[in-house]
């Protein structure tokens, strides 16, 4: 859309987009765009709340009587807010260890939560028939070792030959994630994203790794590792979790 936005311009229509992911539109650079810090799938916020999207819309819609440019990125100041649901019966669908204090035990750490998940995981795949993990063509708890590697004095160089380590870094995280949330999912009872995200970022080591790898990510001379930790590793509503420091 930030490219269809570029060509409508050329013919003289004004255009503004709404992105959840700011880093392309930092690299596409529309005339015009608002970014907002909701989960992807959702530009204006959680469902059945009108004057929350409204809200979104008249921002967005508000910088195109801005006079600053010629490329315009605002934020959206507020966090979308939480779903209300009847989390009764909910739990963590294993009783996970308490995240490690050091860094140096977060390698066995997150190999034991993938052990404990897998199960899980496996039944979510058996429900869906489908799964997102895989893309990394490397085993979950390798994926998970090299994350914690990185947050100690040796570590570990990219699983694969075709990926730099910021690339590698992303894409780690990704499955890492992805991992997590799909085996908590599979658990009976109800759950919201919400619930699954304090779940991750409060409770689990893998959680805690991605929390100390932001320092890490901001500190590599490695551009997609500076990406990866000033945009897109740890969500703004979960910025409070990180370590003081």
């Amino acid at each position: 859309m930030c490219a269809v936005g570029h060509f409508l311009e050329d013919e003289g229509l004004a255009t503004v987009g709404i992105t959840l992911v700011r880093p392309h539109v930092e690299a596409i650079e529309p005339p015009r765009a608002l970014w907002v810090p909701f989960e992807l799938g959702r530009p204006l916020g959680v469902p059945d709340d009108p004057a929350f999207q409204h809200r979104v819309l008249r921002a967005a819609l508000d910088l195109l009587v801005c006079d600053d440019g010629p490329v315009l990125l605002a934020d959206y100041p507020e966090d979308a807010p939480a779903v209300e649901v009847d989390m009764e019966g909910w739990a963590c669908p294993v009783a996970l260890k308490p995240p490690p204090d050091e860094s140096t035990g977060y390698e066995a750490a997150i190999a034991e939560e993938i052990a404990s998940l897998r199960t899980w995981h496996d039944q979510a795949v058996k429900e869906r028939g489908r799964s997102t993990v895989g893309v990394t063509d490397t085993d979950i708890v390798d994926v998970g070792r090299f994350l914690a590697s990185q947050l100690g004095d040796a570590p570990r160089p990219s699983y694969r030959e075709d990926l730099g380590l910021g690339d590698a870094v992303k894409l780690a995280c990704d499955e890492v994630k992805a991992f997590y949330y799909e085996a908590a999912a599979a658990q009976p009872g109800p759950s919201t994203a919400a619930a699954l995200d304090d779940w991750f970022w409060g409770e689990t080591a893998a959680g805690k790794v991605f929390l100390e790898l932001k320092a890490v990510c901001q500190e590599s001379d490695d551009p997609a590792m500076k990406a990866l930790g000033s945009f897109m590793l740890v969500p703004r509503a979960q910025l409070k979790r990180l370590p003081e420091g």
